[in-house]
């Protein structure tokens, strides 16, 4: 069975609307699908789930977080979309998305000494939230950069000017929206933090304390041995198991839609208890 449990539409920062993305992934043969865009479900107001067919749509999001100033994104999966906790939450965020939108605009308006991006960046988003790469395609199409990658290096990534953080709700909040809406919540991509496998494993205690009960073992093109690292971690202490590609557009090929490894066997696939 193939499965893509992470991945992103127009409705975030992917470049695939809603239906198009179902229809990409069919074409794929992926059998279970989760839409994650980020701190949204209005993909699921695009597509028609029970005219669907030859695969299951497994309704998710992907929260944003900080945990002892880190960045940090949860996953909540088989999450019941009219749950009104969870939709309080998801508000919550876009008005912490947006406030965010504001201060990034400000910081690069105020480097850069250029006009207000904000109007064109949301252009660029168009009905989706707003996120870093519609700011860092905006600096790509102004000629400020010469690519999205270069943007992020200088001004939109870890510890950059464009890395603002303070809005998010904490990691206890959104763990608890996607359980109470009888989610699994997931450590997305632990790799991407950068963390001490210390820091790893005291993220993690935190976060199953919070309700936590999965971790992102395959993402995207990683390779063997970060995935049996990860996977190590996940039988040590008693976590889910979940893959996803973490896709966002055609060029990516790290984040092909249904290309990377598969869980090892000594895992427990999170969709076991669905």
């Amino acid at each position: 069975m193939k499965v893509d449990l992470h991945t992103h539409s127009t409705r975030s920062d992917g470049s695939l609307d809603p239906p198009g993305l179902v229809m990409l992934a069919q074409q794929r043969r992926i059998d279970m699908l989760s839409i994650t865009d980020h701190d949204t479900i209005a993909a699921y107001r695009d597509i028609d789930v029970p005219k669907l067919s030859g695969i299951r749509i497994i309704a998710g999001i992907e929260f944003s977080t900080t945990w002892r100033g880190v960045g940090i994104h949860i996953l909540g999966l088989n999450i019941d979309l009219d749950n009104r906790e969870l939709q309080r939450g998801v508000d919550q965020q876009l008005a912490a998305r947006e406030q965010r939108a504001v201060e990034i605009a400000r910081r690069l308006q105020k480097k850069l000494d250029i006009d207000d991006p904000l109007p064109a960046v949301r252009a660029i988003a168009g009905h989706g939230n707003i996120g870093r790469p519609h700011f860092a395609r905006h600096l790509v199409n102004n000629e400020i950069t010469k690519s999205m990658d270069v943007a992020f290096h200088k001004y939109l990534g870890s510890g950059k000017i464009g890395d603002v953080r303070e809005s998010w709700a904490d990691l206890a909040s959104v763990t608890r929206w996607i359980t109470v809406a009888n989610g699994t919540a997931v450590l997305a991509h632990p790799l991407k933090y950068k963390l001490t496998r210390t820091r790893l494993l005291e993220l993690l205690d935190d976060f199953t304390g919070a309700g936590g009960s999965g971790m992102e073992v395959v993402n995207g093109q990683q390779n063997e041995e970060q995935t049996l690292k990860l996977a190590k971690i996940c039988n040590a202490r008693g976590l889910l198991a979940s893959c996803g590609s973490d896709f966002h557009n055609m060029e990516s090929g790290w984040s092909a839609m249904g290309s990377y490894s598969k869980l090892p066997d000594s895992c427990t696939p999170v969709w076991s208890c669905w």
